[in-house]
């Protein structure tokens, strides 16, 4: 048996090594996202699969260990997506008497709809504040103007790979005794003088969706230095099963003042979901977190390019910001139309999809006008200009591993074009 793995595992390496896509300009479609994984990848899930180890197992504790000691914190608990992450985190939040119900959580306008609807589902009050005009990030000033005695918890977002200003942002937090939870589903490997995003509050979350830096396909993470919070997690992503099991007793042990000798593996100690990974999933992500850096590396080299070529632009654009001391690590190539210019955002939108350049709009825009929330009970401090500006004007554009020279060659060359018809 052990022989025809093997033999499977070099038709896999094989078949993957002869894969190869020729780009034609013009016809070939240059993506926003794509999953860059090799045969090391599809071998470990395939090993999973042949020794019948699909569900939660070995394979998603060892991601675990191997992604919280890549983040720098303790623990690391393994979800089924980002989504699920966020909701695992702020109801673990609630459950371990950290905010209270009802709470008010100050959270970015200009963000993804997987950052707000998890703070209403737990039954909280998401605050809309503005973001910065360059980074787009949370702006920590209309945080802390934001606060109030009903506010619970600061939920900043490191928007497209880009870190929001935790320096200033956990000030505020120490200062107003407020936990924190940092959505980082876009930010894979992004760091403020060398300390990696996530592990800054007390939660952090990860997704590792098929466009993200890294990918399991569907996935995501929660991170934590708190033993409590990491208990409750893994109970809650399980059903709401009890964690504090004794191995070394009987199967039927567990006694209360209503339960009598029952099988532990049947005792809920809270209410919970199902939001487990997969071994499957987690045997993907092994192999992707080893490949990381150097998936980074090359957004990285693109992303180079991209800037160089667009400076003659920036009459007309704004690019871009890469804040002193910061990794942006570039889930995708952010761009805004500047006031003045003349055309507009979607002028411009339109014309790369024509060229088969593909593009999305700035996540939910402001989320505080998506239908979803208009009549969900929320707050919106201070003005959102810079928000519906983004709204109207910014887009983004891939920059992914998978873009190579002549791809990204031409994505500059159509811009050159789009600028000499219409400036």
């Amino acid at each position: 048996m052990e022989a025809t793995k093997e033999n499977i595992f070099k038709l896999i390496t094989g078949y993957m090594n002869s894969r190869k896509q020729t780009f034609v300009p013009g016809t070939s479609r240059v993506s926003v996202g794509w999953p860059s994984y090799g045969p090391e990848e599809i071998i470990n899930a395939t090993d999973s699969l042949l020794d019948l180890r699909i569900t939660q197992g070995e394979k998603v504790g060892l991601f675990e260990r191997e992604y919280a000691a890549y983040v720098g914190t303790v623990h690391g608990v393994a979800v089924n997506s980002g989504s699920s992450a966020n909701l695992l985190a702020i109801n673990a939040l609630i459950a371990a008497g950290r905010v209270a119900p009802g709470a008010e959580v100050i959270a970015p306008s200009a963000t993804f709809t997987t950052v707000i609807s998890p703070i209403i589902q737990n039954g909280l009050v998401p605050v809309f504040v503005d973001v910065d005009p360059t980074t787009y990030n949370i702006c920590p000033a209309a945080i802390e103007a934001a606060i109030t005695k009903e506010t619970g918890l600061l939920m900043p977002v490191h928007s497209l790979g880009c870190p929001a200003d935790m320096p200033a942002i956990m000030r505020i937090a120490q200062q107003h005794d407020l936990p924190v939870l940092e959505d980082c589903c876009e930010a894979h490997s992004a760091t403020i003088d060398g300390k990696m995003v996530g592990s800054f509050g007390l939660l952090g979350t990860y997704s590792f969706f098929v466009a993200h830096n890294m990918t399991t396909g569907e996935g995501g993470m929660v991170m934590t230095n708190d033993p409590l919070l990491d208990r409750i997690l893994r109970s809650m992503r399980e059903f709401g099963r009890l964690r504090d099991v004794d191995s070394t007793k009987p199967r039927f042990h567990f006694s209360d003042e209503m339960l009598d000798e029952y099988d532990e593996r049947y005792v809920f100690e809270r209410m919970g979901y199902n939001v487990r990974m997969t071994d499957i999933c987690a045997a993907f992500g092994i192999e992707q977190l080893r490949r990381l850096d150097m998936l980074n590396a090359r957004r990285t080299e693109n992303v180079t390019h991209y800037l160089a070529h667009l400076a003659q632009h920036e009459r007309h654009l704004q690019l871009p910001t890469i804040p002193k001391g910061y990794f942006h690590s570039f889930y995708s190539f952010p761009l805004l139309v500047r006031d003045g210019a003349p055309f507009r955002r979607n002028d411009l939108v339109r014309f790369l999809e024509d060229h088969n350049i593909e593009t999305r709009a700035f996540m939910g825009g402001n989320l505080a006008v998506q239908p979803a929330y208009r009549h969900e009970r929320t707050r919106t401090a201070g003005s959102l200009a810079v928000t519906e500006k983004i709204m109207k004007d910014a887009f983004f554009i891939g920059c992914h591993p998978q873009i190579d020279a002549a791809q990204r060659t031409y994505v500059l060359d159509t811009f050159d074009t789009f600028f000499k018809e219409r400036t």
